[in-house]
Parts: structure tokens; sequence; C-alpha cells
């Protein structure tokens, strides 16, 4: 979902197709995310999703996993901690949503983070810059999954890998036209995203080793 339509209650409403239908991997992405940080964090951890925790899915997959956790999720669209507090359903009770950006996430410590889906949206500076807000409220050690949506960016290969993200999308089940158009919009965007970037990104933020 582009960022410019997080405000919209209709596209909202429509999110929860979208990462199943345009991210490879999804739901094994959700069940991961869950796995790692359990391997590390404490039984009655404390953990906040920066995005909303993608409109709820990932705090919920959180939540499904581990009984014991309370979460916090960020996110500057209203709309979008709306979303996350229908899919989060029961669980919403050990979930606190805040309207904001990660600056405005409680200090913690916390036992543990994720973010998913999310950085790419955001140019280098920005994403140096939530790196290390997430890193500053997490315990010593504590566990940090991210994951972000990437490909090549050479021009020689860049047409090819646009063709198979709208391919893969149309073969997930999402409209051919729809598809198209979202093609067009990652091939008219320089990403501030290249695959270089997101580790130096971590790196600038203090989170990558």
């Amino acid at each position: 979902m582009r960022l410019d339509s997080r405000a919209d209650p209709q596209a909202v409403a429509q999110y929860a197709e979208g990462p199943v239908r345009f991210v490879p991997g999804h739901a094994e992405l959700q069940r991961m995310t869950a796995i790692l940080p359990g391997e590390r964090a404490p039984a009655d951890a404390t953990v906040p999703g920066a995005g909303g925790g993608g409109g709820g899915m990932e705090l919920k997959a959180l939540a499904d996993a581990h009984a014991g956790w309370s979460f916090e999720g960020v996110d500057p669209a209203r709309e979008m901690l709306k979303l996350a507090e229908r899919t989060l359903g029961a669980h919403a009770a050990r979930v606190t949503l805040r309207e904001g950006y990660i600056e405005d996430a409680s200090e913690g410590p916390f036992d543990a983070a994720a973010c998913l889906l999310t950085l790419h949206f955001l140019d280098r500076g920005t994403r140096v810059r939530t790196a290390a807000e997430i890193r500053r409220r997490l315990k010593p050690g504590a566990p940090f999954v991210a994951a972000h949506s990437s490909f090549p960016q050479e021009a020689s290969v860049r047409p090819q890998w646009l063709s198979r993200y709208a391919a893969f999308a149309v073969a997930s089940g999402a409209d051919p036209e729809m598809a198209e158009k979202a093609r067009g919009r990652r091939g008219a965007s320089r990403p501030a995203h290249a695959r270089r970037g997101r580790s130096g990104a971590a790196r600038g933020g203090g989170l990558a080793r």
C-alpha cells in the first residue's frame, strides 16, 4: 500500500489483501517473525511493532504464538490503527496502539521488536533514524526482526523483477489491471531502498553487526 493511501478508509479496508497477493512468502514471514524473537525473549515480553504491526497482522501473529507477551503498535495513520484493532480481535486487550511515529513510542526498554514491510517506504535518513530509535528502546541483546520489499536495481535486470512482481500478484489472485498499475508505480519510483542502503541503514542505526 502506498503511504498516501493509508488515510483512505476504503483503501485501508482492502489492505489485508495486498501483502498476501504482492509479497511472496507473506504467511511464512509472519510465522517466522513469531518464532525468532521467542528464542531469546522472556515469556512475559513486551514488544513494539513499528508501522502499526502491518495493520495488526504481525502483532496478531506474535500474539497468537506468545500468550504471555504484551505489545505496542505505532502508526501515523489513524485508519491503519483502527484496522489493527479489528485484526487483533481478542488480543487487542494486550496491545497499546499509538498514533504517531517511532519517536512517539514508549521508551521501553522492550524485550524484542519487529518491523515488517515498512522501512522500504522511507528514505535512507529516516530509516537510519528509525533503526536508531528502535535500538534505543531495546534491552541489551534484545532481538529485532525486520523484513523489507527489495529487488535488484540494476537497469539490466530491474524491468524483469518488476514483471515478476506483477506476475506473482496476478497468480495470487490480484486483478491484472491493479497489478500492472502497481508495477508502474514501483517502476516510476527510484527507491531509496536499494539493497546496499538497507544494511547501511541498519548499521547506521546500530542494529547490524
